[in-house]
């Protein structure tokens, strides 16, 4: 948030004096490194991009993790990949329109 601000033309100092936060601690924060969850989520959705560009954005969700996990052997949950696909922006294509089996008129 404090980018953001700064970004928008504000000081460091004093965004961090509004947020109650103190200057050497938001400078500690941005310098620390990334966190294991988080350098597996970015290494998953380089994954992910692959396997969508691979099968030329046709791939939602469900075919990108049995991909991922059937094909390359990659422990993954199938709600970690439809939630990362959308922080990353990545969507299939909707599959065909399925025809429901209606009752025929006996005449």
């Amino acid at each position: 948030m404090i980018d953001a601000l700064v970004g928008a033309g504000f000081s460091v100092k004093m965004c961090c004096r509004v947020l109650g936060v103190s200057s050497p601690g938001y400078y500690r924060y941005r310098a620390r490194p990334l966190s294991r969850t988080q350098m597996r989520r970015q290494w998953l959705t380089g994954l992910i991009r692959e396997v969508h560009e691979a099968s030329r954005g046709t791939y939602g969700s469900r075919r990108i993790h049995a991909e991922l996990t059937m094909g390359m052997g990659v422990v993954v949950s199938e709600r970690l990949v439809a939630v990362l696909m959308s922080l990353a922006g990545i969507r299939g294509l909707p599959g065909p329109a399925k025809v429901k089996a209606g009752y025929s008129r006996l005449s």
